[in-house]
């Protein structure tokens, strides 16, 4: 079971926003990942428990941050219901999309193991509902994504297979690259895996 640590930072001019605490591990429906997220001086800010199936849909998203809450799945699309800080108002949304992101590194594990692609594949894309910081406020983004290369590296544990990933966010152009290696994040925009304590599951 992969624990470890991500620094998160704004990708564009790489201020510190803070830590997420994780440990992640295959499971009978299909992956979870389980966090909990800091500032920089170490005070919780929330936290991500993401579960998915073998295919890679969400079968339970439970996110919580600024005192908002978010439960969602994947159902005639996605669905989701937002909660606010006082718990007394709760608005449900539906969008057709494939699944979730944000800014948790489980969010690009789950989209890698969805769209499942190699090398022959072309860019895929990909409709999201994307949760933002610091509210949870639903915005549904469009993105392609395609694997450029795989590459063995060297380890102690054996070889570690390494993941190159091209992601482009289709309303902007803009592109992006993301390193993989089985349910581990090693580096993307504004995500850096600062300690892992037990090698990546390979799915």
């Amino acid at each position: 079971m992969p624990r470890g640590r991500y620094s998160l930072y704004d990708p564009h001019d790489h201020t510190p926003l803070g830590e997420e605490h994780f440990n992640c591990a295959p499971g009978p429906s299909g992956w979870r990942y389980v966090s909990q997220t800091t500032t920089p001086s170490g005070d919780p800010t929330g936290s991500v428990d993401l579960a998915i199936d073998d295919l890679g849909r969400p079968i339970r998203l439970e996110l919580h941050a600024a005192h908002w809450q978010v439960r969602g799945a994947a159902l005639d699309g996605v669905t989701w219901v937002r909660t606010d800080p006082t718990g007394t108002h709760a608005t449900e949304g539906n969008v057709r999309a494939h699944a979730f992101t944000g800014t948790s590194p489980a969010f690009l594990v789950a989209i890698s193991r969805l769209l499942r692609l190699t090398s022959d594949s072309p860019e895929t894309r990909v409709r999201l509902v994307a949760f933002t910081d610091p509210v949870l406020a639903p915005l549904t983004v469009d993105q392609s994504w395609a694997l450029v290369k795989s590459e063995a590296h060297a380890t102690d544990n054996g070889p570690l297979i390494v993941d190159e990933y091209q992601v482009s966010a289709l309303d902007t152009g803009e592109r992006h690259t993301v390193h993989l290696s089985g349910d581990v994040v090693l580096s993307a925009p504004g995500i850096e895996l600062e300690e892992l304590q037990s090698p990546p599951n390979v799915f």
